[in-house]
């Protein structure tokens, strides 16, 4: 269990996260959300002591990170994949992690096995490739055997296989009661992944809840009806006090109805439906919806890409709020 209260850290005038409390329990995928810039790295690197808060604390099964005598096996973290001697072999790194946390050397054999790297165990992690280089950070995280697992980014570079591996490892993982923390900005494999969410935005938390009710809570659904009779649908939905816009496919969508309603609705007035579906919010959909204000750095999609070039570079395609980033912070959040 990670648990963290009122956790805040600062750079200078610029406060990277602010007054974090949550936490992230055993037995469940917990993915950890937020836009560019949230604090999300810091507050990662803070759960494992390699920054130290302004304030608050984080706690690590009830002890502070820098109390664990064998760090390894309580905690596996993967937050930089590029964080190897170049010029060790990837058993190498491995045995030279285990020897330090007391990890019989054996595990690292096992370690890369899991991850699909025991072909190449005494090359040089120089020539790895981005993929091959998250799988030697995940069995690092994964060599002490730990009860909570944090990983940032994990299926950077992984092609479609590893991706499913990596996903199906953290179910499992959590499956046999471990704690397991994920942050990534891919909404599509959080919605596959996470069972509960975290989402800050500004070093703030915004929410703390179940992925169903957060999709819920932060989306609107709709229902989409087509009929034959089309302007009489319209009549109808629009004498019982609902408001329905065409969709653009020859349907019409309704918000804030229920389908077995409308569908009642209709039969009512004996009007023959060749389509009646519910449409519920993705993951993508509720996070953009929550995090709106939150988000840092904007860019103009409404601009023609030649405004880069004639309004002063790059930056003439974001708004105010973007030079904030690069001007004002010592640290930046991420």
């Amino acid at each position: 269990m990670i648990e963290l209260e009122g956790l805040t850290k600062r750079y200078g005038d610029v406060l990277a996260v602010d007054q974090l409390t949550f936490t992230v329990r055993p037995g469940v995928v917990t993915g950890f959300l937020g836009p560019n810039g949230a604090g999300k790295s810091t507050t990662m690197r803070m759960m494992l002591g390699l920054d130290h808060p302004t304030s608050g604390s984080v706690r690590i099964d009830g002890r502070h990170y820098r109390q664990l005598r064998d760090p390894l096996r309580t905690v596996g973290a993967l937050l930089d994949a590029k964080a190897v001697h170049g010029g060790r072999s990837a058993y190498h790194h491995l045995l030279c992690l285990a020897q330090s946390n007391g990890i019989p050397r054996s595990r690292v054999g096992e370690v890369l096995d899991l991850v699909g790297l025991a072909p190449v165990a005494r090359k040089r992690t120089k020539g790895f490739s981005m993929g091959m280089g998250q799988r030697l950070g995940i069995a690092a995280a994964l060599l002490g055997e730990p009860r909570i697992v944090m990983f940032d980014e994990p299926v950077n570079g992984l092609d479609p296989e590893g991706i499913h591996w990596i996903r199906t490892l953290m179910k499992n993982l959590a499956g046999q009661g471990r704690t397991v923390f994920v942050s990534s900005h891919l909404m599509s494999e959080m919605a596959l992944t996470a069972d509960h969410l975290v989402v800050i935005g500004q070093g703030r938390l915004l929410a703390d809840t179940g992925m169903a009710d957060f999709i819920r809570e932060n989306s609107r659904s709709t229902v989409r009806m087509v009929s034959p009779e089309y302007e009489r649908l319209r009549e109808v939905l629009h004498g019982a006090g609902i408001d329905a816009a065409p969709d653009g496919r020859g349907g019409l969508e309704v918000t804030g109805e229920d389908a077995a309603h409308l569908g009642e609705l209709a039969a009512r007035h004996r009007l023959t439906l060749h389509e009646l579906s519910p449409r519920q919010a993705s993951l993508e959909e509720a996070f953009m919806r929550l995090t709106a204000t939150a988000v840092e750095y904007h860019a103009h999609q409404d601009r023609p890409a030649a405004d880069a070039s004639a309004g002063g570079g790059w930056g003439a395609g974001w708004d105010a709020r973007g030079s904030r980033g690069s001007q004002e912070r010592k640290e930046p959040r991420r």
